[in-house]
């Protein structure tokens, strides 16, 4: 009797990771690298460093920022999308935004605050499987979708199961603000603390002076229970161990 061999060992989901945020590559890297069907291969600070390793690496696909210094990720991303499936990873929710990644080949467009650790997870198998483009609320919202990418109308989900309901204004859900108990103001300023800004960037962003962004930052810390920016952000991001975005 023939003996039976075993199926062939799935090979990892190979992902290039391309943020300027340390913090944040930081944490989709750990996060993604628990899951033994995934592996990072490369992280980037940039569009042209997101190029290279691509180049390199040769990956099954690509965790993308929109706003990175030196090329941006809408700038790179028709280079890219040549090499592996894109999926946009970011704080940018505009719709303008939107529309253009999906119109230069992005996979799916999340944004920061608005899906958990599980629904990115899935989102990145998805992108082997083909599944439909993954959208987190704020993108599926932006107008005209359909005109960018007539799959659109057809596939994508808001369903509260898939989906943090968000109103398109606010950075952060509705729920992940409750979760740490943050003012829309608070929940604003923690969005540009995990965006890298300090303290005289954030000033100028929200036409605040630095002494009162201290005042909110100490009170953010409290309520994240948190002694650093580094810490806040991951807390915030859900990629601090243990941690759940949008859960409490």
């Amino acid at each position: 009797m023939t003996e039976r061999k075993p199926p062939p060992a799935t090979t990892p989901l190979r992902l290039v990771v391309a943020d300027d945020n340390p913090v944040v590559r930081a944490g989709l890297t750990a996060l993604l690298s628990t899951h033994a069907d995934i592996t990072v291969v490369a992280e980037a600070t940039n569009g042209h460093e997101a190029q290279e390793a691509a180049r390199r690496h040769r990956p099954d696909a690509i965790l993308l920022d929109v706003r990175m210094p030196g090329m941006d990720g809408i700038t790179a991303l028709p280079h890219l999308v040549r090499i592996a499936p894109v999926l946009m990873l970011t704080y940018s929710g505009e719709s303008e935004t939107v529309r253009e990644a999906l119109r230069r080949g992005a996979v799916g467009y999340l944004v920061h605050g608005e899906f958990t650790t599980d629904e990115l997870v899935e989102a990145v198998r998805d992108i082997r499987s083909g599944g439909p483009p993954r959208l987190s609320a704020t993108a599926a919202a932006a107008p005209s979708l359909a005109e960018a990418n007539p799959q659109l109308s057809t596939t994508t989900s808001n369903s509260p199961e898939r989906l943090s309901q968000v109103q398109p204004d606010v950075g952060q859900s509705s729920v992940y603000r409750s979760r740490f108990q943050l003012s829309r103001r608070e929940a604003e300023i923690m969005d540009l603390i995990a965006s890298g800004m300090n303290n005289q960037q954030i000033a100028a962003a929200c036409f605040i002076s630095e002494k009162t962004v201290k005042n909110h930052i100490n009170r953010i810390f409290a309520k994240l229970h948190s002694t650093s920016r580094a810490e806040a952000a991951a807390k915030w991001l859900g990629t601090a161990p243990g941690s759940h975005p949008g859960r409490s």
